[in-house]
């Protein structure tokens, strides 16, 4: 009990040490002044250093219970039979989710949505085919500019330029695919992260293509079959009698994000169970036995990367016909951070795993945004007027990163079902399937 309590210790002095500047001390523009006035902020750094005090304690007693007990045979799972019965339910949900939501709830379906099928498709690369890649957002980049540039250059409509975008995404992720057949592990890391940011600089320092850094606005919104959502004779309510109400569009919106992500799930599971798939799991394995067997690692790293970019393409029209404006700010490292953390959380290769990660992750942090008995209670009982939890994202962030690592290594679901079998197909442990080296 002594070394946890000195380990918990020396944990909080490092906590005190990292944070007592950067959270208690708030720069604040004075009232009718131009001037920076430093406001103290003790109650944060106090619950902060408490925090990361009673979670480290907790970790090392946690820790020690855990080494001294004797050990047992591990329980079968009850996930595999569980998920049979959640991955319905989930889908009834999101099938019927506008029926019963808000025009807020809807929003951030769709923001869910949108990260689903980007957690599925790079869960091609990363799950299946062990290639680590941090320049995912590029291809979510190329897909919502390729669209944007079509629509306001040639006139074309979503649907047309939807394929196309994914099309041109997939060429992309060859083009990344050749310099890096030979890299594996941080070295491949690190190039991927350099092709998100060299496409990035592009399209800010490239303005005649791409508008700069102010983006491209007035991007032309979604159709149904040629009828627009809006307020005028000959649209979407107008056609089929509907009083007019902005909600459908984002409605339809919604519908479309949901299918295109179902589309990515049914391409992923099916690409899977063909050779092809089991040629990714063959590579992410051991690519030396991979290669022994016959297998060309080449066009087995290049479909990854192609098939992986293609439903990056999608989503990104999708998102740039959804905000009708891009610009190079919303493509950002973060954007690859946040998807890969994703499918790592959720479990690399599970694709059920995937959509509780992107779920709990995008959709809980932006609940919340609408806590607002939590900012009435900081505000009268420890007087932090100005208490925003929106503010402590990106460190509740890390937190979920670090406890799932210490307690669920291997991910939300953490069982594989294997995409071959004999007689009767069982899954087995996470522990039992490499993550991959790149």
């Amino acid at each position: 009990m002594k070394a946890a309590l000195r380990d918990a210790g020396l944990s909080a002095l490092v906590a005190l040490g990292l944070f007592g500047a950067m959270v208690g001390l708030r720069t604040d523009v004075g009232i009718g002044t131009s001037k920076l006035t430093i406001n103290p902020q003790p109650l944060a750094v106090a619950i902060i250093v408490a925090v990361v005090f009673l979670g480290r304690l907790g970790l090392v007693l946690w820790a020690q219970h855990k080494a001294a007990a004797a050990p047992v045979a591990k329980k079968p799972s009850h996930m595999p039979a569980l998920g049979r019965y959640v991955a319905p339910a989930m889908l009834l949900i999101a099938a019927t989710l506008p029926l019963y939501s808000s025009r807020y709830i809807i929003d951030v379906g769709v923001l869910v949505m949108t990260y689903v099928m980007l957690g599925w498709g790079l869960n091609i690369v990363v799950g299946l085919a062990g290639l680590l890649d941090l320049g995912y957002v590029a291809f979510y980049a190329v897909g919502a500019y390729s669209y944007t540039l079509l629509a306001t250059t040639f006139g074309l409509s979503f649907w047309i330029c939807l394929p196309i975008a994914g099309i041109l995404a997939a060429v992309w992720g060859m083009i990344l695919g050749f310099p890096v057949l030979r890299l594996r592990g941080d070295y491949l890391a690190i190039v991927t992260l350099a092709f998100g940011e060299i496409i990035r600089l592009v399209l800010i320092n490239w303005r005649d293509f791409s508008g700069g850094s102010a983006g491209i606005a007035s991007i032309p919104k979604i159709t149904f079959f040629g009828l627009v959502f809006a307020d005028r004779p000959g649209g979407f309510d107008d056609f089929f009698g509907f009083e007019y109400a902005s909600i459908h569009g984002k409605i339809f919106l919604y519908f479309v994000i949901l299918a295109l992500a179902l589309l990515t799930n049914w391409a992923s599971l099916r690409l899977r169970r063909l050779p092809i798939g089991r040629a990714w799991e063959a590579l992410r394995e051991d690519e030396i036995a991979c290669r022994s067997l016959g297998i060309n690692t080449t066009n087995t790293k290049l479909t990854a990367f192609a098939l992986g970019a293609f439903f990056g393409g999608l989503a990104g029209s999708f998102f740039a016909v959804k905000q009708g404006f891009v610009s190079p700010e919303s493509f950002t490292f973060n954007e690859s951070a946040t998807i890969l953390a994703i499918v790592v959380l959720g479990g690399m290769g599970s694709q059920i795993g995937v959509a509780f990660a992107a779920v709990f992750l995008i959709g809980g942090f932006e609940l919340l945004r609408e806590l607002g008995w939590l900012k009435t209670f900081m505000a009268t009982t420890f007087g932090m007027t100005d208490f925003d939890p929106a503010q402590y994202r990106g460190l509740l962030f890390g937190l979920a990163m670090v406890v799932m690592m210490v307690l669920r290594p291997r991910g939300f679901v953490s069982t594989r079902s294997p995409s071959i079998f004999l007689k009767e197909r069982k899954a087995v442990s996470g522990d039992l399937v490499k993550e991959g080296h790149g």
